[in-house]
């Protein structure tokens, strides 16, 4: 059996060749990584539209009278302040402070709760909810029930009807094209744009009619190759690459979604010790500012002339036309401004430490 046997597939397979898509692994997964091109992919979402299979992601709908009490206790947010019909993100930690992974938290009703995890940590996180919530609740895994679309750009919002009526980071039930769907509006792109879930077999259905639509707006089909530049650009984490069971959200430079006035939370008094101590790595955003290759994850980041840390992320910017990315680097020398240099294949190209994001609104 070779390993392409071994990948997932998700319900918009055969769409996906239909389209000439080029196919990879991913987190368990076959995945398109690129239809057209990265640099077109990457341009339609940034000045048009751009549609994006995500049902490779994992969905979990928690339920009951104690629903938001469990999923306190395991995430590093307040849970209590999403109104029904609103969006949070938040962390989910292990003992240590470590990451075990970030994700959405849909609230659909008072004590309903739909959950969007990383691909490949769904098995991971169905198992440690299920053991480690301190309170009963159910815990349903729908991953393999729904498939998931992601519009996104700036025409994004004349596709629906409903566009206006429903505000950034929330959820509601809506029919798109004959087809019931959860209708969301968050993004891992930094353009606006909508995630659909709906049900499996109507994916294909959905998908294609979102891009015969879209025609009209010079829509793409887009893969992950577009995705990673997209989010690298709005300094989006990456789970696996820049924050994972060996990184806190301190470090992570995600201290603002960590509750801190809970009382009790999974690895609560790691974090608060880290918060008040200090940590001594920060992940940092960099630019290149002469010609170089892309950099790319685990090259060396050095600063006087000395190793300070390690890339997790790089690309080459299609909107910036320069190299980024992100990596931990010492927190003496993690600094906005500061001179750096990556390593790469045994020589070193200047780069500079970028406040985040490194794409800024009007570039």
């Amino acid at each position: 059996m070779t390993g392409t046997e071994l990948l997932k597939r998700t319900p918009l397979y055969a769409a996906h060749l239909e389209w000439g898509a080029k196919m990879v692994p991913f987190g368990g997964w076959e995945m398109p990584v690129q239809y057209s091109g990265i640099l077109e992919e990457h341009a339609a979402v940034r000045e048009r539209v751009g549609l994006f299979d995500i049902s490779h992601m994992g969905e979990f709908l928690v339920a009951g009278p104690n629903a938001e009490r469990a999923l306190n206790d395991l995430f590093t947010n307040d849970v209590s302040g999403i109104a029904v019909g609103q969006a949070q993100y938040t962390l989910m930690c292990n003992d240590q402070g470590g990451i075990i992974d970030d994700l959405i938290v849909y609230r659909l009703e008072p004590s309903v709760y739909l959950l969007i995890v990383n691909a490949g940590n769904i098995e991971k996180d169905f198992v440690w909810m299920n053991t480690h919530a301190t309170v009963s609740a159910v815990i349903e895994n729908l991953s393999d029930r729904l498939a998931g679309l992601a519009l996104q750009g700036p025409a994004a919002s004349q596709f629906f009807d409903f566009s206006a009526a429903l505000p950034h980071f929330h959820i509601q039930r809506q029919e798109v094209f004959g087809k019931e769907c959860w209708a969301a509006r968050t993004g891992y792109t930094g353009e606006d744009g909508f995630e659909l879930f709906c049900e499996a077999t109507d994916g294909p259905h959905l998908w294609r009619m979102l891009l015969g639509w879209g025609e009209q707006f010079g829509i793409k089909p887009c893969g992950l190759g577009a995705r990673d530049t997209l989010r690298l650009e709005m300094c989006y984490p990456l789970h696996g690459n820049d924050i994972t069971e060996e990184t806190s959200p301190i470090e992570a430079g995600l201290t603002k979604f960590v509750a801190f006035d809970k009382k009790s939370f999974v690895g609560r008094d790691i974090l608060v010790e880290q918060k008040e101590r200090g940590v001594r790595r920060k992940l940092m955003a960099f630019k290149m500012t002469e010609k170089s290759p892309p950099p790319r994850p685990h090259y060396t980041i050095v600063a006087d002339g000395r190793k300070v840390g390690e890339v997790t992320s790089g690309t080459q910017s299609p909107t910036l036309g320069t190299g980024i990315g992100m990596g931990y680097v010492e927190a003496t020398e993690a600094k906005t401004g500061a001179a750096i240099e990556i390593e790469v294949r045994s020589r070193r190209f200047r780069a500079v430490i970028e406040k985040k994001p490194i794409l800024k609104r009007g570039q």
